[in-house]
């Protein structure tokens, strides 16, 4: 059985922190694999409302390249209208047979849990594995697996935020992350 993990969001952009939690997820349960699942449409977050999803695809692939273990899934970039993790979990379900998937989310989400869509049913495709978040307690009745993450406070917004005010961003996102929003001219750079 191959043993997965599951990282989704709207990588808008990608950025050290989502590959720290990636990296420190699959050493720590000893997974085979992390796929990254950019979401279509968020329930509980937006997307930069200008970015195509095949910059946000592009990104994602500069950031993870290089690393065996790391995958793009973009079955929820296929699909239209909002990204429910249920729905999601239940088509990789029922196409990877041979595969036990763990879905890793933060503190904030932990905490958002109860109002997950289906989040009972879910529970029965996926074992959550829980990461800190600074503000954020992992604290739950749900069964959920814990990993200890080095404290690298970062986000999408603010490195977007850093964009648009002409800021560094280095050591933020991986390099040729940085160029191709350069290129791209993203995020008002």
């Amino acid at each position: 059985m191959k043993k997965v993990g599951i990282l989704g969001g709207t990588f808008d952009p990608p950025h050290h922190g989502h590959l720290l939690i990636a990296n420190e997820v699959l050493c720590q349960f000893h997974l085979d694999e992390i796929w990254f699942l950019p979401n279509q449409d968020p329930p509980h977050k937006e997307k930069s409302e200008s970015l195509k999803n095949e910059d946000r695809l592009n990104m994602l692939k500069l950031a993870i390249k290089g690393h065996p273990n790391f995958i793009i899934q973009p079955i929820e970039l296929n699909r239209p209208g909002r990204s429910y993790t249920f729905d999601t979990m239940m088509e990789l379900t029922n196409e990877y047979k041979n595969h036990r998937f763990y879905f890793i989310i933060g503190a904030d989400m932990i905490e958002y849990l109860p109002k997950w869509y289906k989040v009972d049913e879910l529970l029965k495709l996926v074992k959550f594995i829980g990461v800190n978040r600074p503000n954020f307690q992992k604290e739950t009745t749900y069964p959920i697996l814990s990993a200890d993450i080095p404290e690298f406070s970062v986000s999408s917004s603010i490195i977007r935020n850093r964009f648009k005010e002409g800021k560094t961003v280095r050591y933020l996102l991986p390099d040729p992350v940085i160029h191709y929003i350069k290129e791209k001219q993203l995020y008002g750079t």
